[in-house]
């Protein structure tokens, strides 16, 4: 070794144990030479972060730690403070992660009813390949009074037919979310007239406080619907299905964020109160499971859907999926066709979508992406003669005016939103939902953080969102020609595709026509292919 090297290899060293070093001269020189009203305090610290340092150095576990003492605990204080750092002074405007500074001060300014115009032109690059825009009419309507922009969901068999909003709140549980802030989403949704869905976790007292419309999630746990060994129960399920507030009825087959997995609730959220409100025991991790006890074929899911009719006195019935494997949902198409039990409606939910804890493998590469999975389904109820029997709703990072029109676009009848009511409730996208330490009361069942969010104030944001949003929908479909959003077509939007191109979206994505399906000559692509592997009686896949 070289004098430099040695040099050098001898100035690391000290440089490592420095402050352990300085650590124990302080704590001598405050023993022994300062003031008591000095040395007291002084020692103290020194002698606490000697022996820290000292535990370092014989430690087993941590490597940084035995080389760097004291110091390397830096390491995972940068690594805590990381997101909150790159959120606030690194993050771009439009960097998506998961959504952008743009989208939420767009939310914040609208939930305050702040007006959302910007000065100086677009940010967007709107000759970057994705970009996307709505081709405007030289003969603009009226802009429509967004109190009308409603459907009606509800078949042949639906004694209850629902007047929905074009624009709900998705499926959050009490329990991934907190009392107040599932207070503050009803009441809103109450104040709004739009509907305001259960998640899985059952119907809570703080569903029911304020008379808002329900979407009640029925998932493979069957919560508030059980058995005491997990099984479904038809007499706890008709209980609470005729409670008027309930509008509608959801099977939950799979969501966005973890298809396939079932949901988790930690067993820190699981408290006493979720624990009554689901059925299930205090303090232990609440994971349903990944496939449905109730039906195991889609002939059988058809007659579970025809028993809640029957149960619910005959609400719409529907039922949720992220689209995974093609031949599944068309087995279930099938099913309707042979028993002629049709669900009143289906829901889409998106692979980017997601509001509670899943495994990062599952958020990043599993489910079909909402867009693709909604063209899949409406392709394929025409496909099969049932797509004006069925309604389709959607969602899947729902935010603006815009990703209402895209998605009613390509064949939704309406749009829901999880992550966008969320930040109209105040959250700040801090990426700690499933840690129970949400800094704002909307992710958590701690008593003491859920208070800070006041319900009065937050229940005004969230109609104030849901109102301002669909008339900046109103807006824009009327620019189009449009008088109602319903009549936006795959006609009037476009994306650009090259520097030099842009095509309609009904240039870009196939389109079946009504019976495709049926023909005696089968298609020769991805749908024939699909169809003729698709079975009524197993989800398996057909030879």
């Amino acid at each position: 070794m070289s004098i430099a090297d040695a040099v050098q290899e001898r100035s690391l060293f000290l440089t490592r144990f420095t402050a352990l070093g300085i650590a124990i001269i302080s704590a001598i020189v405050a023993g022994n030479y300062l003031p008591a009203v000095w040395a007291i305090p002084l020692f103290a610290v020194s002698v606490a972060l000697a022996a820290l340092g000292l535990y370092d150095l014989a430690q087993p576990v941590h490597s940084v730690r035995r080389n760097y003492p004291i110091i390397g605990h830096l390491r995972w204080f940068f690594e805590d403070i990381r997101p909150e750092i790159r959120q606030y002074m690194i993050e771009g405007d439009q960097e998506k992660v998961p959504f952008s500074r743009i989208q939420r001060s767009l939310i914040y300014a609208r939930a305050k009813d702040e007006g959302s115009e910007r000065a100086f032109g677009t940010l967007l690059d709107v000759y970057q390949d994705g970009h996307e825009f709505i081709a405007h009419s030289t003969r603009p309507a009226k802009p429509a009074d967004p109190a009308t922009f409603k459907i009606n969901i509800g078949g042949q068999a639906c004694r209850q037919p629902y007047k929905s909003s074009l624009f709900n709140i998705s499926a959050m549980s009490f329990g991934s979310l907190s009392a107040n802030a599932i207070r503050a989403l009803n009441k809103g949704a109450a104040m709004g007239g739009f509907a305001h869905d259960t998640g899985e976790g059952s119907i809570s007292p703080y569903h029911l406080e304020f008379g808002g419309d329900l979407i009640w999630e029925i998932g493979s746990g069957y919560f508030g619907s059980r058995t005491a060994d997990g099984h479904f129960d038809p007499t706890q399920f008709s209980r609470q299905a005729r409670n008027p507030q309930v509008k509608m009825i959801e099977i939950k087959l799979s969501q966005g964020a973890k298809p396939g997995h079932g949901g988790i609730l930690p067993a820190e959220k699981v408290t006493a109160e979720i624990s009554k409100t689901r059925g299930v025991p205090t303090g232990e991790d609440c994971v349903s499971p990944a496939r449905h006890r109730a039906f195991s074929s889609p002939l059988e899911m058809m007659q579970f859907i025809g028993d809640l009719r029957r149960l619910s006195e005959g609400k719409p019935i529907g039922f949720k999926l992220c689209v995974g494997q093609p031949w599944e949902l068309m087995g279930m198409v099938k099913a309707m066709r042979e028993t002629g039990i049709l669900p009143d409606f289906i829901v889409v939910d998106g692979a980017e979508g997601g509001t509670g804890a899943a495994p990062l493998e599952f958020i990043d590469h599993l489910g079909m992406p909402m867009r693709e999975g909604l063209l899949f389904v409406h392709n394929t109820l025409v496909g099969a003669g049932l797509r004006s029997q069925i309604k389709v709703g959607a969602a899947g990072k729902i935010v603006t005016a815009f990703d209402i029109a895209a998605t009613l676009a390509l064949g939704a009848d309406w749009t829901n939103a999880g992550r966008g009511f969320m930040f109209a409730l105040g959250c700040i996208q801090s990426l700690t939902c499933h840690t129970n330490r949400c800094p704002v009361g909307v992710a958590t069942q701690d008593p003491m953080r859920q208070r800070a969010l006041v319900v009065p104030d937050k229940a005004e944001r969230v109609f104030n969102f849901h109102r301002n949003t669909l008339a900046a929908l109103a807006e824009m479909v009327a620019a189009a020609g449009l008088e109602h959003p319903s009549l936006i077509s795959p006609h009037h939007l476009m994306r650009r595709v090259s520097p030099t191109e842009v095509r309609l979206f009904s240039q870009l994505h196939t389109y079946l026509e009504e019976g495709d399906l049926l023909g005696t000559r089968p298609r020769d692509d991805f749908y024939g292919a699909a169809w003729r592997l698709a079975r009524p009686d197993s989800f398996e896949i057909g030879q």
